[in-house]
């Protein structure tokens, strides 16, 4: 028999949603209403306002229905982890959309950024609400509330960033560029398949321990993406020098080189935690 739970809408973290969406909604709708642009940023800043009040208003309506309850996986951890990443999303377009697409007199870009950062605070205040409420009610959430399961979020973000602001002339013909590619490509899709392991609640029919399984893949990462913000600058402004279409595309270039450097220091402190968790906390 159905039923609905009415608290999930009138307490604050149910409000915050409900307010987050109609937000969310409002920037895609502000950013639709002022045209296209062929813009592989400006499809990015579409796609997190549209996931943002998808899944924010999908949160809401399995919540209310109660129907959450019957999900097979760990929806605690699900609805935290969604609130770090849309935060992230909501943050990545409050800064890229006014630098590239808003001007003095663009009143509806300026509009969709005001509402932007609007939406990235509540996002904010969502995920602090749900802190304060685990450690008041002393419960342990699971993987991807941690500090790991953040960073493994914080990684896959980077990661699409990253994506976002590569273009095919940047990297075709060169080994070292394609080898960079590669491991954004390789270190993305197994952050992926970690976080929904964790997220099906699937480690324990690993047939070997996970954590280790975590610490070999973060070793492995931070080595590649060692040797990627090392290649990644030297060839692709050396191949900049001679391709005019890399020439104007060079902010994109700086951005996947920041990222990179950025990436390679969460995998490191990813890495150093997690040795420090196997190795060191779980034998005192």
């Amino acid at each position: 028999m159905a039923s609905v739970d009415l608290k999930s809408v009138t307490q604050p973290v149910g409000i915050i949603r409900m307010i987050a969406t109609i937000l969310a909604c409002i920037c895609f709708s502000l950013v639709a209403s002022a045209g296209h642009v062929a813009s592989s940023y400006w499809a990015w800043c579409m796609f997190s306002w549209c996931f943002c009040c998808f899944f924010t208003l999908l949160i809401v309506i399995l919540e209310f229905t109660t129907v959450n309850t019957k999900m097979p996986f760990a929806w605690e951890d699900f609805t935290a982890a969604h609130a770090i990443l849309a935060s992230l999303l909501c943050l990545s377009t409050s800064i890229i959309y006014p630098a590239f697409f808003t001007c003095g007199t663009c009143n509806r870009q300026i509009g969709a950024t005001v509402v932007s950062w609007v939406c990235l605070a509540l996002y904010v205040g969502e995920v602090v609400l749900t802190r304060l409420r685990l450690r008041s009610t002393g419960q342990t959430n699971g993987f991807l509330s941690t500090l790991p399961g953040i960073m493994k979020i914080l990684e896959t973000f980077i990661a699409c960033i990253i994506f976002m602001s590569m273009e095919t002339p940047q990297y075709s013909g060169s080994p070292p560029m394609q080898w960079c590619v590669a491991v954004f490509s390789l270190c993305f899709v197994f952050a992926i398949i970690l976080v929904l392991l964790s997220l099906a609640q699937l480690t324990s029919f690993i047939p070997f321990s996970f954590d280790k399984l975590t610490i070999v893949y973060n070793i492995l990462a931070t080595v590649m993406y060692m040797t990627a913000m090392v290649l990644w600058p030297l060839y692709s402004f050396s191949i900049r020098q001679n391709n005019s279409q890399l020439v104007r595309n060079h902010d994109k270039l700086v951005v996947v080189t920041v990222m990179t450097v950025f990436n390679f220091i969460v995998y490191t402190l990813d890495t150093m935690y997690a040795i420090r968790l196997v190795f060191c906390i779980s034998n005192e």
